[in-house]
C-alpha cells in the first residue's frame, strides 16, 4: 500500500514539473561593429529544435507567449533595447508540439533570466482578423507542401506561402500594421495563401487586399486585451 502511494506521489509531482528541453543553450549575442548589419531570427520551430538569434529580451517573450505584438508586452525598458541581445538554442523531442515547445521556452525564460511574469487586461486600438462575409477564398495546404515563406519589396507588397497557420499570418500583419491583429477567424489548419497590396495608391490596400484576396477581414477595435507584464529579470541569463 505504502509503495502504490509513494508512486502516485511521485506521478503527481513528475506532471506538476513545468516543461522543460532536453538541452538549451541561452547566451549573449556576440557584439557587432558599429553600423555593420546583422540577422535577427525571432523564433523558429524545426523538428523539435527551437533557435532564436539576435533577440531582445521582449522578442523571446512575445515567441514564447504566441504575442503578435509588442504592444502585448511591459516591463523594463532594458528587455526591448537592442544593446541587450540573445541566442537560444533549445532541443526537445522531434515530435514535440509547437504549443508544447512555447510553453518550455517560457520555463527556459523563467530559469535563465530569473524572469518572473504576470498577465493582465489592458485597453489597446488592435484589429481583429475574421472571415469576411462572402467566405473563404483560401485553399487548404498539400500535405507535403513548403512552409517557406516569400515576400516582396518595393511599391508592391507580397507575402506568399503554400502552407501558412493562422498565427503566423497575424504576427505578418501586425509587423506590417505597428499595431496588434488578434485571430478570430476560428481557423486551426494550414492554408495556402498568396497576398499583394501596395504602399500607394497605385493598386489595392492592405485591407481590401485581404478581403478580396484570402476571403479574411481586419476590424479595429479598441478593447481590453491580456498582455504579459515583465515584472523582474536579470540581464545576463545564467551560464549554460
Amino acid at each position: 500500500m505504502q509503495r502504490v502511494i509513494l508512486g502516485i506521489v511521485i506521478s503527481y509531482a513528475a506532471m506538476a514539473q513545468p516543461p522543460a528541453f532536453d538541452v538549451a543553450s541561452v547566451k549573449l549575442s556576440e557584439p557587432v561593429p558599429y553600423g555593420q548589419n546583422y540577422n535577427i531570427n525571432l523564433g523558429r520551430v524545426l523538428h523539435g529544435e527551437v533557435t532564436l538569434t539576435n533577440t531582445t529580451l521582449s522578442d523571446c517573450v512575445r515567441f514564447a507567449y504566441n504575442l503578435v505584438s509588442d504592444d502585448q508586452i511591459a516591463g523594463p525598458e532594458w528587455i526591448k533595447s537592442r544593446e541587450f541581445r540573445y541566442d537560444i538554442v533549445a532541443k526537445s523531442a522531434p515530435d514535440t508540439p509547437r504549443e508544447r515547445l512555447l510553453q518550455m521556452v517560457q520555463t527556459l525564460l523563467a530559469e535563465r533570466f530569473n524572469m518572473q511574469t504576470h498577465r493582465e487586461p489592458r485597453v489597446l486600438a488592435h484589429y481583429e482578423l475574421v472571415v469576411a462575409k462572402g467566405g473563404l477564398k483560401m485553399k487548404e495546404a498539400q500535405p507535403d507542401a513548403s512552409s517557406d515563406t516569400r515576400f516582396g519589396n518595393g511599391s508592391l507588397l507580397r507575402v506568399s506561402s503554400h502552407r501558412m497557420p493562422m498565427f503566423r499570418l497575424v504576427i505578418l500583419l501586425s509587423r506590417n500594421l505597428r499595431q496588434a491583429v488578434l485571430d478570430k477567424t476560428g481557423l486551426t489548419g494550414e492554408y495556402d495563401e498568396n497576398l499583394e497590396w501596395t504602399s500607394d495608391d497605385s493598386g489595392p490596400s492592405i485591407f481590401s487586399a485581404i478581403q478580396d484576396q484570402l476571403g479574411l477581414k481586419l476590424e479595429p477595435h479598441k478593447s481590453p486585451v491580456e498582455i504579459v507584464v515583465v515584472d523582474r529579470a536579470d540581464k545576463v541569463p545564467v551560464a549554460n
